[in-house]
C-alpha cells in the first residue's frame, strides 16, 4: 500500500473504504486492549468476577482487593456482542485506539469487524511512558518513524492489517523525553501517510495546549490533529476556547462516565450533561468542525455485558439529550459524521 493508495478513502481493519461509506462514528475507544501496568501482568490473582454486587464499588474506586480482570478488555465473543448492540443503537464505526503497550489484537479486531459489519478503524504507534517497552527509551526519532509508517502502508504488530490513523500518543505531565520522541516520530509518519494523529494528554491543564503549540511550532498541520480526555483534562471555557483556536480537534471521549469520582488525578469528573455545555461554547464560538466524542471504553465496568452503558450510550441517550438541548440535526451529524470522516480520510 502506497500514500496514492489511501489519499482520499478510510483504512479500517478490512481494508480501505470511500469517506461517504463511514456513517455515526465513536472517535476513541478499546474493544480488544489490556490496561493493566505492564509490572503487574506477570500476577495471576486477577481479583474478584464482576458482579452487580460489586461493578459499582469497583466503577468508584473502593477498595475491595485486587481489581486486575477490570481492565482487561479480552473477551473476543464479548467484545462481538458489545459492538453489535452498538450497531442496533445506531452506531456505525469505531476508531480503536489500542496502541503499543497496551496489547493491541489487529486479527481479533477483523474477526469484530467482519461479525457485526461495523468499520473498525485501528490506530498504531506507543501509549504513555510507563506502558512501553524499555527498550523504546533508547529508540530514535527515526526508528519509531519507520515503524509507524509502517503500522499505516503495510500492518501493524506482526500482521499486514493496517492502521488508519496514528495513536493514540501517550504523553505525561511533565512530558517525557521517549514520549516526545514518539510525537515527533508521529508527526513524521503523519507527514509521510496522510494519516491524522490521536494525543493522550498528561493530566494537567495546561498539557494539550503544550502539545498543540510543539505540533505547531514542528510545522504540521494542527487541523490533522485530535486532543483526547479533554472532559478530565480541561474545565474552564477560556483554556478550552484557546485550544480550539489552535486548530486542533476537541475530543470529549469520556462520555457515559457519570460520577465525579476519578481515580487517577484530583478532578471532579464532569457528566454529560455538562460535556454538552461545553461542546455548546465551543460550537457558539465557531468550532462546530473542532469536536468529536466517544466514551473511551477500557474497562469491563463499562461494558453493558458487566454492568456498564456500553459503546452505543451515545447513540441511545446522547443524541436524544443532544436534541433536547437544543442541537441541531446538523450539529449532531458534524460531530458524529462528518468531522470523523473528514479526520479519518487520508490527505
Amino acid at each position: 500500500m502506497t500514500r496514492e493508495d489511501l489519499k482520499g478513502k478510510i483504512q479500517t481493519v478490512l481494508g480501505p473504504i470511500e469517506p461517504a461509506a463511514l456513517g455515526r462514528t465513536l472517535m476513541h475507544e478499546h474493544v480488544l486492549c489490556d490496561l493493566r501496568p505492564p509490572a503487574t501482568r506477570a500476577d495471576n490473582d486477577l481479583g474478584p468476577e464482576i458482579t452487580l454486587e460489586n461493578v459499582w464499588q469497583m466503577n468508584y474506586g473502593h477498595k475491595i482487593g485486587r481489581v486486575g480482570r477490570k481492565y482487561m478488555l479480552d473477551l473476543e465473543d464479548i467484545a462481538t456482542r458489545e459492538v453489535k448492540m452498538m450497531k442496533h443503537d445506531g452506531g456505525d464505526a469505531i476508531v480503536e485506539l489500542t496502541c503499543g503497550g497496551l496489547s493491541p489484537d489487529p486479527r481479533g479486531l477483523q474477526r469484530i469487524a467482519s461479525g457485526t459489519g461495523v468499520h473498525l478503524v485501528m490506530g498504531c504507534g506507543y501509549y504513555v511512558n510507563d506502558y512501553q517497552d524499555p527498550k523504546n527509551h533508547g529508540r530514535t526519532v527515526e526508528d519509531f518513524a519507520d515503524e509507524i509508517i509502517g503500522q499505516v502502508l503495510r500492518g501493524a504488530w506482526g500482521t499486514d492489517i493496517r492502521a488508519g490513523m496514528i495513536g493514540e500518543i501517550g504523553c505525561t505531565a511533565p512530558w517525557t523525553d521517549t514520549e516526545k520522541r514518539v510525537m515527533r516520530a508521529a508527526l513524521i509518519a503523519a507527514a509521510e501517510t496522510g494519516a491524522a494523529i490521536n494525543v493522550h494528554p498528561g493530566r494537567d491543564p495546561e498539557q494539550p495546549q503544550e502539545v498543540a503549540d510543539f505540533i505547531k511550532a514542528a510545522g504540521h498541520p494542527t487541523e490533522r490533529i485530535v486532543i483526547s480526555h479533554i472532559d478530565r483534562t480541561i474545565f474552564d471555557e477560556p483554556r478550552l476556547l484557546r485550544l480550539a483556536d489552535s486548530g486542533v480537534t476537541i475530543e470529549f471521549d469520556l462520555f457515559g462516565q457519570e460520577a465525579s469520582y476519578y481515580g487517577l488525578s484530583d478532578i471532579d469528573m464532569p457528566n454529560d450533561a455538562t460535556r454538552l455545555r461545553l461542546i455548546r461554547a465551543l460550537i457558539d464560538h465557531g468550532h462546530l468542525d473542532r469536536v468529536v466524542i466517544s466514551h473511551d471504553i477500557c474497562y469491563r465496568t463499562r461494558l453493558a455485558s458487566f454492568g456498564g452503558h456500553g459503546y452505543g450510550h451515545i447513540f441511545r441517550n446522547v443524541v436524544p439529550m443532544m436534541e433536547k438541548r437544543g442541537y441541531s440535526a446538523d450539529e449532531i451529524d458534524a460531530i458524529l459524521v462528518r468531522n470523523p470522516r473528514r479526520l479519518l480520510t487520508f490527505v
